[in-house]
């Protein structure tokens, strides 16, 4: 679908780029390996608003422009600068940013290779797949500067891989390379060095190629249903059936299934 490709700039750190149903959400702030300042916060924010009122985006892809790093984490020379009143009116527009990413309504994928540290890693946890290359570095190691992951981290972590090892690797503080994180979950796949990008753009295609109502559905019933003893979250997911069992994705569905052909999703 490469006639439908688009670009629209969230300020000068943040893009969209658009093919076709999937939507690659760009961190592009190089020169200071995408870290996160009040400002780029702002527009990641901007960016999943939009894309999340977007009912033609059926999946998301997270990447990053710099060759050597995902995101290391939040702006810690802007954050020296700041009082502590200014930290705390910062802090709404920090949140705002990896809730953006959480609660992004289609499935979302993030790219990593390089650093993905702090606040980086946490972007990538508040996707529902992470793919990575052998270059890949990840980890949250915020108490070694005297805070805590505050990008999701503490809750994200541990419905990966469980409370035990999240809190070694949160108390630790330290750094897990591609091949251990993949053994531990921290990440989902590896790809081949430098193909994260190309690897998860290919899943998302394959992913975009279903049902947008259905999609969204799964989506909601997964996340809401995390943590929930299995009679509640069995209520959670009838809830998400209902809402798609009379839609005209379902109809489509069925009736592309039984005659032969690919279906054409009217997306309601």
């Amino acid at each position: 679908m490469s006639e439908q490709l688009s670009e629209v700039r969230y300020g000068e750190w943040v893009a969209v780029r658009r093919d076709g149903f999937v939507a690659e959400l760009v961190l592009d702030r190089p020169k200071a390996m995408n870290a996160v300042s009040y400002e780029m916060a702002r527009c990641i924010a901007a960016a999943c608003a939009a894309l999340s009122e977007d009912r033609d985006v059926r999946a998301v892809v997270l990447t990053s422009t710099h060759e050597r790093a995902f995101c290391v984490g939040a702006d810690l020379k802007e954050r020296n600068s700041l009082s502590d009143a200014e930290m705390m009116r910062h802090r709404p527009v920090s949140r705002a940013a990896y809730t953006g990413v959480l609660e992004l309504p289609m499935p979302a994928i993030a790219a990593v290779h390089g650093y993905a540290l702090g606040g980086g890693y946490e972007l990538a946890l508040s996707c529902d797949v992470i793919i990575a290359d052998p270059t890949a570095v990840v980890g949250l190691p915020e108490v070694s500067v005297g805070v805590i992951p505050g990008g999701g981290g503490t809750q994200l972590l541990p419905r990966r891989v469980g409370a035990a090892r999240a809190a070694e690797l949160v108390f630790s503080a330290r750094r897990v390379a591609a091949e251990e994180a993949r053994e531990l979950g921290l990440v989902d796949r590896l790809a081949a060095e430098g193909e994260d990008r190309a690897e998860a753009l290919e899943l998302a295609r394959r992913i975009a190629a279903n049902s947008p109502v259905g999609l969204r559905a799964a989506k909601r019933a997964l996340r809401l249903g995390q943590g929930l003893d299995l009679r509640t979250g069995l209520e959670v997911e009838d809830a998400a059936w209902r809402s798609v069992a009379f839609s005209g994705d379902r109809a489509e569905g069925v009736a592309a299934f039984n005659e032969k052909r690919k279906p054409d999703w009217p997306g309601e």
